[in-house]
C-alpha cells in the first residue's frame, strides 16, 4: 500500500489545508480505504518499491509546503537501516544516490535513503567530518555530544541525546580524552582511523603511529571496548599515512608540551565508551534538534527561520522518514522546527530527530530523487541514512 494522489481532499477546507498535520491525516485514512487510488504501474514516474513501504507526496496550503513521507513496517524480517560514508571516508562527499549506488554487493536491495548527519561543508582538511554521531557497520567512525538515532541491539529505533568518550591512558599518569577523525586543535588529541583518510591531514604537533598489542583485539574501532597499542613511530608536523592495520593518535603542539615522555616503544590503552552504552549498536547518525522524544514535542523560542528540512521518526507500528522541499518560491518555502515538529507528530511519531537540511536534503526512492533539492541539483553529503530490504 503506498500513498499517492495530488489533490486536496473533498471536505477539507482551504484553512485546514494550510495545517499540515490535518491534511495528512485525512490522507492517511483515505489511502487505508482506497489503496488502489494510483495506477502506479502504468505511471512510469513512480518508483517499483515492495510491500511494507509506503510513500506520501503532497503539496499543501498557501504557504506552500512540498512534503514527501516514507514509512516503513517495523515487523520483524522487512526492513534493515544501515548508514554509509560518501567515497567510503569520513573526508569524502557524495550524493545520496551515489553512497546508495556505493554499497557493498553483499547488502541487501537498497529501497530508500535520505541525507544524514550535519558536517564540515567549507573546503579544506576535514571537509565532509561529520558533526555528530556517525556508526557503520558497528564501527565508530565520528564521535557526539548530541543528538542522535540509532538502530539498537533488539533492531529498534531509538533517538536521544549520545555522548561518546575516548579516554586513552600511559605510563606516568598519562590520561587524555581524544576527539575521533578530526581537525586536532594545538591542546588536543585525536585518533584517527584508517576509515579517515589515506593520512591524518595533521599539519602541527606530532602523530603518534600505533600498532596493536592484541591483534585479535583490534579494528575496527568499537563501542565497549578497550584496544592496547604500541607507539611505533612519531612523526613530527604531523600527516601521518592511515594504513590499513594502523591507528594514529595526533597530539597537538600545546598538549604533546606538558607530555614530553610520548616516544616509540610507549604502551597506550585506548577505552572507548558511550551514553547510553551503545555498545551493540551498528548503526546510528547524528542529528538535531530531536523533535519529539516520548509523544512530547519540544518547544522553541525566537524566530524560527524556515528552510528545506531532513527528518526521521518512528512509532510501535513504523519507522518513518520525510524530507520538505524548500527556498522555493511559489513551490515549497521550508519549514521551521515547530513545524516539522507538528508534522511529525501528526504523521504518527512518538519520538523523531532533525536530520541536515537545506541544499542537502534528499530523498531516494527505489531509483529515483522524489523531492527538489533548493541547489537544483543533488548536493554531495557526508553521509546517509539507506533503508534495505531484508532477504527472506
Amino acid at each position: 500500500m503506498r500513498f499517492c494522489g495530488s489533490n486536496i481532499p473533498s471536505g477539507v477546507s482551504r484553512k485546514a489545508a494550510r495545517r499540515p498535520g490535518v491534511l495528512l491525516s485525512v490522507l492517511i485514512s483515505i489511502s487505508v480505504l482506497q489503496p488502489l487510488v494510483c495506477a502506479q504501474v502504468a505511471d512510469p514516474v513512480w518508483p517499483r518499491i515492495p510491500a511494507g513501504v509506503e510513500y506520501l507526496q503532497r503539496r499543501i496550503g498557501d504557504v506552500p509546503w512540498a512534503i514527501h513521507v516514507l514509512k516503513f513496517d517495523r515487523s520483524p524480517g522487512s526492513f534493515d537501516f544501515v548508514t554509509a560514508l560518501g567515497q567510503g571516508t569520513v573526508s569524502g562527499l557524495a550524493s545520496v544516490r551515489r553512497q546508495v549506488d556505493d554499497l557493498p554487493l553483499d547488502r541487501a536491495q537498497a529501497v530508500a535513503a535520505v541525507n544524514g548527519d550535519f558536517f564540515i561543508i567549507r573546503p579544506g582538511p576535514y571537509q565532509g567530518d561529520p558533526t555528530g554521531l556517525h556508526i557503520v557497520d558497528g564501527q565508530l567512525v565520528s564521535t557526539s555530544r548530541g543528538a542522535a538515532f540509532w538502530i539498537d541491539a533488539d533492531d529498534s529505533p531509538r533517538i536521544g541525546e549520545v555522548s561518546t568518550r575516548i579516554h586513552i591512558t600511559g605510563p606516568e599518569g598519562f590520561a587524555i580524552q581524544a576527539g575521533l577523525n578530526q581537525q586536532c586543535a594545538g591542546n588536543a588529541a585525536v585518533l584517527f582511523t584508517p576509515v579517515f583518510c589515506a593520512s591524518t591531514r595533521t599539519s602541527a604537533g606530532s602523530d603518534l603511529v600505533l600498532e596493536a598489542m592484541d591483534r585479535e583485539n583490534w579494528l575496527p574501532l568499537r563501542i565497549g571496548r578497550t584496544y592496547t597499542a604500541r607507539v611505533v613511530e612519531v612523526r613530527a608536523g604531523g600527516n601521518a599515512a592511515l594504513t590499513p592495520h594502523r591507528m594514529v593518535l595526533a597530539v597537538g603542539p600545546d598538549l604533546l608540551d606538558r607530555h614530553p615522555t610520548l616516544a616509540e616503544g610507549t604502551v597506550l590503552e585506548i577505552a572507548v565508551s558511550s551514553s547510553p552504552d551503545l555498545k551493540s549498536v551498528r548503526t546510528a547518525v547524528g542529528g538535531g534538534p530531536i523533535l519529539i522524544q516520548d509523544g512530547k514535542l519540544r518547544s522553541w523560542q525566537g524566530n524560527q527561520p524556515r528552510h528545506p528540512r531532513t527528518a526521521v521518526g518512528f512509532n510501535k507500528d513504523a519507522i518513518f522518514l520525510v524530507v520538505v522541499d524548500g527556498r522555493q518560491q511559489g513551490l515549497s518555502a521550508g519549514m521551521t522546527f515547530p513545524e516539522l515538529a507538528g508534522l511529525m507528530e501528526e504523521i504518527g511519531c512518538t519520538d523523531a530527530v532533525n536530520l541536515d537540511g537545506g541544499g542537502s536534503s534528499t530523498m531516494w526512492l527505489g531509483g529515483r530523487v522524489m523531492n527538489q533539492p533548493s541547489d537544483g541539483r543533488e548536493r554531495p553529503v557526508a553521509n546517509s541514512l539507506i533503508v534495505v530490504h531484508k532477504s527472506k
